[in-house]
């Protein structure tokens, strides 16, 4: 029998489960919950980046680009544990990243093939509406890669919510009263969180909604 490999979210649950048998302490156990779930996420933010270091790259070094770059690094990381330097020669950008227990010195290529490329083998995004629960009404017009069915964006959307609350962002906004809505998760969540699991926070720009009028009928008209 193969045993399948226990993955972050199994291990999240089971972690939950178990720490209020082995202690009373609501409070402990859920500061123990958050800071495992705080380095797991670490973890997987910084191996996602260190994948694209060695497989992506950027078209340029702009200062539109090198902003984008930072404004992603900053969503994963946090603003004061982030640097970027552009190399002079500009074929590289050097990034530092200050972890609390090391620092992660790496290199973003500039290659406009490679990040051209990358682009050209990403599958086409549809319309993915959602509706929350308690307001039925509502309907949020996310986008999701073609070859993600609507359940399993679904369920990457719940993860990324509930992770991004753990985040340094997340508990900043908390801990400022901002409510931890759907909304709030949604306006100030990292685009590349919801880029990498497949999904866009806009697919398009909404139209007005237009009302269908019928016509009079006219006297007399047979």
């Amino acid at each position: 029998m193969k045993t399948k490999r226990l993955n972050e979210a199994v291990f999240l649950s089971l972690l939950q489960k178990v720490l209020p048998t082995k202690t009373k302490d609501t409070h402990l156990a859920t500061t123990i919950y958050e800071g495992v779930a705080k380095e797991i996420n670490l973890l997987k933010s910084l191996e996602s980046f260190e994948k694209f270091c060695e497989t992506g790259a950027l078209p340029d070094l702009e200062p539109g680009t090198l902003a984008e770059l930072k404004s992603e690094l900053i969503g994963k990381f946090g603003e004061e544990n982030i640097a970027i330097i552009p190399e002079e020669d500009g074929v590289g950008v050097a990034v530092e990243i200050a972890l609390p227990d090391r620092t992660v010195n790496t290199r973003v290529k500039v290659d406009p093939e490679v990040a051209n490329a990358a682009e050209e083998v990403k599958p086409p995004l549809v319309p993915f509406p959602i509706a929350l629960p308690d307001d039925p009404e509502l309907v949020w017009v996310l986008g999701r890669r073609e070859d993600l069915s609507p359940d399993e964006a679904a369920r990457a959307l719940a993860k990324i919510e509930e992770e991004f609350w753990l985040t340094k962002n997340g508990q900043a906004l908390l801990k400022d009263r901002v409510e931890r809505t759907f909304a709030e998760f949604i306006a100030n969540v990292p685009a590349t969180a919801l880029a990498d699991s497949g999904l866009k926070r806009h697919y398009k720009e909404p139209e007005p909604l237009k009302t269908l009028r019928l016509l009079p009928k006219s006297a007399g008209r047979v």
